[in-house]
């Protein structure tokens, strides 16, 4: 998870937010020049400051918050960011106002749904999103074509991007077909952009929806669209157990 996507808060909603004093205390706090980021004194009450920061207060660092790791069913039409310029929902609309910091550990784009992982556990996101020891993910996707053991192959065999960027899935099957357009479930090892949009439209063919089902060994399960949870313990350790499992 880069410094750079990590989500943005004020420095006395921090405070507030880390359980210290309540928000209008922090405010007086940091006026009086009692609170530092990362060593540098700061006056500024609404400083935005992000996961990795360290934030002091009379010259003593304050604890990090306990590790969360969340699950969430993202809608489609929201993105997946803390702040958009565009002035588009966010990912953070879904979630509890009163977590601490999280930030996503990956992406799906604004159009695609289901299964993103959440966390302020900034080195075991940067261990699922590392390509040594990168957790495959498995997707279903609904296309406005008829599937064929043809289109199967080609998708395994691998395509070119617009810019000729190979791209291909590890594994893809037929789940069901209506009378105009079918469903698939592709796994992908891989972890580009966009890459099932793209690997389908260089085949000339368009995604109706695209929905991340599971990410290693953790499904999406039942959890409702817009909902978010927890992992639970033997999730946590089963997905740690897959990363361990990857070669280095």
């Amino acid at each position: 998870m880069a410094r750079e996507h990590s989500r943005r808060i004020g420095l006395a909603r921090t405070l507030s937010k880390a359980g210290y004093c309540s928000r209008s205390a922090a405010f007086a706090l940091i006026r009086a020049g009692r609170v530092s980021v990362n060593g540098v004194r700061s006056r500024d009450p609404e400083k935005p400051v992000c996961l990795e920061d360290r934030i002091g207060v009379d010259g003593r660092t304050l604890p990090a918050p306990a590790k969360v790791y969340l699950m969430l069913n993202k809608p489609r039409g929201v993105v997946t960011t803390a702040f958009d310029e565009k002035g588009r929902q966010t990912v953070y609309a879904c979630l509890d106002p009163n977590l601490p910091w999280i930030a996503p550990v990956g992406r799906l784009d604004k159009a695609s749904e289901g299964l993103l992982l959440l966390t302020n556990d900034s080195e075991w996101a940067a261990r699922i999103l590392d390509p040594e020891t990168h957790l495959d993910k498995t997707y279903h996707v609904q296309i406005a074509s008829l599937a064929d053991e043809g289109l199967l192959a080609k998708l395994t065999k691998g395509t070119s991007s617009e810019t000729g960027e190979p791209l291909r899935a590890k594994k893809v099957r037929i789940l069901r077909h209506g009378e105009k357009n079918s469903w698939l479930e592709i796994d992908l090892d891989e972890g580009k952009n966009r890459q099932i949009r793209r690997m389908l439209a260089a085949l000339g063919i368009e995604v109706l929806r695209l929905l991340r089902v599971a990410i290693g060994p953790l499904p999406l399960g039942t959890l409702k669209k817009g909902m978010s949870r927890p992992l639970t313990v033997e999730e946590k350790n089963e997905l740690d157990a897959a990363l361990r499992a990857k070669p280095r």
